[in-house]
């Protein structure tokens, strides 16, 4: 359930693309109507109409994500609001401008800052964010919090990457694809890869070592 939680703003924007699609000539209809209500006026072309009615859908959507979140729990975590600063600005550019290589941008963007977090706040902070969001769960020995909070650290640089590349080099459908299904695949088995690794460093609780004895 929390992963389609939050992937909802993914989905969501997967999900408007294609029914624009599926029926271009009211997509675009729309897709200018409701630019022209943003100060945006002037035709949509059938091309633009899918991925700007799309990135309408994922402010929108994210927005309500926070909003949920803050009612339901009082707070929104700091990544939760980074992702809400940049997909409002460059999804705000891609409509304002009617250039979708902004939003193409965002997942880079956000998959650097996140990566950039996790190596700044450890080498120069010296505060593990991955030890910290975890060592609640699960304990293990500081050479293995160090590693697995660079891996992941590393994971964002490489999908921040591969993101670009797709956009850049493939049609709209291809990146749009990639984005639900190829990013959560590729986090998916990163994840896995990580518990197998972790399994063998995880470190028994103090009751667990007592009755071990």
């Amino acid at each position: 359930m929390k992963l389609l939680f939050d992937l909802f703003p993914v989905i969501l924007f997967f999900a408007t693309y294609k029914v624009a699609q599926s029926f271009p000539d009211d997509a675009t209809a729309h897709a200018t109507q409701l630019l022209s209500h943003l100060g945006a006026g002037g035709m949509v072309s059938v091309d633009q109409a899918p991925i700007l009615l799309a990135t309408l859908a994922v402010i929108l959507g994210t927005m309500i994500q926070v909003a949920w979140v803050w009612f339901h729990h009082g707070k929104v975590d700091k990544m939760l609001w980074v992702s809400l600063v940049l997909v409002t600005v460059f999804g705000g550019l891609t409509l304002a401008l009617r250039d979708d290589t902004f939003i193409k941008w965002k997942p880079t963007v956000l998959y650097w800052v996140f990566a950039a977090a996790l190596f700044i706040s450890d080498r120069f902070a010296g505060k593990n964010l991955m030890r910290a969001m975890l060592e609640s769960q699960f304990s293990l020995p500081d050479p293995v919090w160090t590693r697995f909070n660079l891996s992941w650290a590393v994971f964002f640089l490489f999908m921040g990457a591969a993101n670009l590349f797709v956009a850049l080099s493939f049609s709209n459908d291809t990146w749009v694809n990639f984005k639900l299904f190829g990013g959560t695949g590729l986090m998916m088995v990163f994840m896995l890869v990580q518990g197998y690794f972790l399994l063998k460093h995880i470190e028994p609780e103090p009751e667990e070592k007592d009755k071990a004895k």
